[in-house]
């Protein structure tokens, strides 16, 4: 199976997760040391085998070496490549439209929706046919509700969706299976990410409540990419308990004044 992304949050804790099933793991993304480890963790978790490459699915000419390395691997273990996550993306700011920056509207396109295009482009060679492969890609409750500040990351997950539910067509006969999963408040290095570095900033969204973290979306990974092959899960939206909708999550303490909601969710 191949990740994208892999080398933290969803992406990290899906490659232990299936390396406990025994899965054979193409790992890839930009931070080669962090993503060392996770192949490490992988082997130890009881992966088949645990290889990673650097991959950055914003650059065309990176995802088709990628590709081109991960086609080799599975050539040496006279294999079909049976689950593609492509969990690579995220956000960047929190600016209103009025005061965006056009370099991290062009990331978050770049990431979150034309490198699934890319990805998914370069591996459908590599899928096996009629074996209930699966092309899981990462969501976000994003794509269907929207916040203040959230334009273009709203925008780039709602094009992973439709991308998602494009592929159903296209792919139908194939024995390929497609599935967006869409997860709310998580607390992962996404809002670290979003905030720039800012680590007080990224803990604001999540005072007072039990959100999400990557263990429970792994854990779901796994569960739908191993339903009977006849089986797809089309869509899955997964959100914590304190989060009722975009605009109400439950806070177990007294709401600060600097916290951000919900501005910053997945």
């Amino acid at each position: 199976m191949l990740i994208t992304g892999a080398s933290s949050g969803f992406g990290a804790a899906a490659a232990e997760a299936f390396a406990r099933e025994g899965a054979k793991l193409l790992l890839g993304a930009r931070r080669l040391e962090r993503l060392a480890k996770v192949a490490q963790a992988a082997r130890a978790a009881g992966a088949g085998g645990a290889h990673f490459q650097l991959l950055d699915v914003s650059k065309t000419a990176s995802v088709e070496e990628f590709v081109g390395w991960a086609r080799k691997k599975i050539l040496e273990e006279a294999q079909g490549l049976h689950v593609l996550i492509n969990n690579a993306g995220g956000a960047l700011g929190l600016d209103p439209v009025a005061e965006g920056k056009d370099e991290d509207w062009e990331t978050m396109l770049q990431t979150n929706v034309l490198g699934v295009l890319r990805m998914t482009r370069a591996a459908l060679p590599l899928l096996s046919r009629h074996s209930g492969s699966s092309i899981l890609n990462i969501g976000s409750y994003a794509a269907r509700a929207v916040y203040e500040g959230g334009a273009a990351y709203c925008a780039a997950k709602a094009g992973e969706l439709q991308i998602s539910r494009t592929l159903r067509l296209e792919l139908s006969g194939t024995g390929i299976r497609v599935s967006s999963i869409d997860p709310g408040l998580a607390e992962t290095e996404f809002s670290v990410v979003r905030f720039k570095g800012d680590a007080e900033r990224a803990k604001k969204p999540y005072e007072g409540t039990h959100p999400l973290v990557a263990e429970d979306i792994a854990e779901i990974l796994v569960w739908v990419a191993s339903r009977p092959q006849h089986v797809n899960i089309d869509e899955m939206l997964i959100k914590p308990v304190d989060q009722a909708a975009m605009h109400k999550v439950y806070r177990r303490k007294d709401a600060n004044a600097n916290v951000e909601t919900p501005k910053s969710l997945n």
